[in-house]
């Protein structure tokens, strides 16, 4: 199937490993022109272009910034300004109860996963819809369809950012422009881990048994990040161009059995 992604400018936040690097390189393999990538690692980013460059025809650009220093990210989007696809992946907000997440640690992650979603899209939405045309994918995680107790200001977070984008691409097609919204379920990297081992330190009384939640997940996996990668691609691509406005899950069916693990 032809995604009509060739020849495509793309902007990926958080993309020097996970799922940000994964839909960089599933971007690059699809043809586009040029990736830029973000993250705060220099040698991290170095490393993902070199890789995705070696595999694929394909320009990458890597930006070594924090997205929470405002400066910084007007430098950026001043850059990449003209992409025709924003991905908003950067950012992790802590796991934990409301009485494990002080203000300052709530504050510090919905300062870069939520503020900067909006700002990010803020910015890039106003130039698409001048110009007429472009996408949104905003990365958000299915907590946000299953409150959690244990993930509280995540699953907060994560149904502000649903809202946000429902309600900004409710009106958006009208002028050319598509929002839409992933939310994952348990992923395969590292940060899995770290939230496994907290969970079943308060599950299980051991955080060194976090491998047996593993066998709670649907088909008794997490997700790949390729699998997440492939399903963001897909919708902003040209296949997705009548999805609009709408937050697509990829858990293997957890939102449905109405439980996090």
């Amino acid at each position: 199937m032809d995604l009509g992604l060739s020849g495509k400018s793309v902007l990926v936040t958080g993309a020097s490993k996970g799922i940000g690097r994964a839909t960089a390189e599933a971007f690059a393999r699809e043809g586009a022109r040029l990736v830029h990538i973000t993250a705060r690692s220099e040698d991290g980013l170095r490393a993902a272009a070199a890789a995705i460059t070696q595999a694929h025809d394909c320009e990458v650009r890597g930006h070594a910034l924090d997205l929470t220093d405002a400066a910084a990210r007007e430098r950026l989007i001043a850059e990449t300004i003209d992409v025709d696809i924003l991905v908003n992946n950067a950012g992790a907000i802590p796991s934990g109860s409301i009485y494990a997440v002080d203000d300052a640690a709530w504050r510090r992650g919905w300062e870069l996963k939520v503020f900067g979603y909006i700002a990010m899209s803020r910015a890039f939405y106003s130039h698409m819809r001048d110009r007429g045309h472009g996408v949104i994918v905003n990365d958000i995680g299915n907590s946000g369809e299953n409150p959690d107790f244990d993930y509280i200001a995540g699953s907060c977070g994560n149904a502000s950012l649903m809202t946000f984008t429902r309600a900004l691409g409710g009106t958006s097609l009208d002028h050319g422009v598509r929002v839409v919204a992933v939310n994952p379920g348990p992923v395969d990297t590292g940060r899995m881990e770290t939230m496994l081992r907290q969970r079943a330190k308060v599950m299980l009384g051991d955080a060194e048994r976090w491998q047996e939640l593993l066998a709670r997940f649907p088909g008794g996996r997490a997700a790949t990040a390729e699998e997440v990668a492939d399903l963001i691609v897909f919708l902003a691509s040209e296949r997705a161009g009548y999805v609009n406005g709408t937050v697509v899950t990829i858990d293997g069916g957890i939102t449905s059995r109405r439980s996090v693990v």
